[in-house]
């Protein structure tokens, strides 16, 4: 696996397989720690875990000394949370409750310079903290701003075509968890396989890169079948659990 904070977005639209886990400790050591790791990429969760401006910054830092691609999910979709992660440095951003293209395109001109769009600070990380000259700056940006929508939706399951349609979407992620909830059934239930099939046929239809989680990684073969690429599974807590626990039973 390849760590580079310049080549993830080329490899999201290149639909390479990508695997990646979610930060929920809003530490920088902690986020020092998984850049030693071989996932391809780090998902800093604002929308629910305790991360504020700054703690998501000094994550976010962590992650681009070490060359690791960092994403943020966002608490929401407001121009003020994609600024915050995007001039911080991040490699991208996860919106979650997309249901709509007008959304989509809303976060798009959030997430881009431009009329209407991102305001511009020369100074911040992203920028090399004033380094890098302004036309340079805004080459990479677009280059490498990588804009991801999450479908979790009811309202947004007969939207998705038109959703990842809209320019400058260039991956949509399942949530699955959420529309579980929403369908008033468990994760693994049926009905909720088969929607996010449905969600992942009329994403490929649009000609756009899926990303998913799964509660149950013997599933992964089934999905990298049907085209799924992106993968943001378990999280920092879960795996220290899950090795705290395995030592414990040691002993019998």
């Amino acid at each position: 696996m390849t760590n580079s904070k310049t080549s993830f977005r080329q490899r999201l639209l290149s639909r390479d397989p990508i695997m990646g886990t979610f930060i929920k400790t809003p530490s920088p050591i902690m986020a020092e720690v998984l850049s030693l790791s071989e996932l391809d990429v780090i998902a800093v969760d604002g929308e629910h875990a305790p991360f504020g401006h700054l703690e998501s910054d000094l994550c976010i830092g962590a992650f681009r000394a070490a060359g690791m691609p960092c994403l943020v999910r966002v608490a929401d979709d407001s121009r003020t949370a994609l600024r915050n992660a995007l001039d911080s440095g991040a490699s991208g951003v996860v919106v979650p409750h997309v249901t709509s293209a007008e959304q989509a395109a809303r976060i798009v001109s959030s997430c881009h310079f431009g009329p209407g769009g991102r305001g511009f600070a020369g100074a911040t990380r992203a920028a090399d903290f004033g380094e890098q000259s302004m036309a340079d700056y805004l080459e990479q940006s677009t280059t490498n701003t990588a804009v991801i929508v999450q479908i979790e939706d009811l309202p947004a399951l007969d939207e998705v075509a038109d959703i990842a349609a809209v320019e400058g979407v260039d991956a949509l992620f399942i949530g699955r968890t959420d529309l579980a909830v929403a369908m008033g059934k468990s994760p693994m239930d049926a009905a909720v396989v088969a929607t996010v099939e449905r969600i992942c046929r009329d994403c490929l239809g649009a000609g756009k890169p899926i990303g998913l989680f799964t509660p149950d990684l013997s599933e992964l073969p089934k999905w990298r079948e049907i085209g799924a690429s992106l993968f943001l599974l378990g999280s920092d807590h879960a795996m220290v659990l899950d090795g705290a626990n395995r030592l414990a039973r040691m002993l019998g």
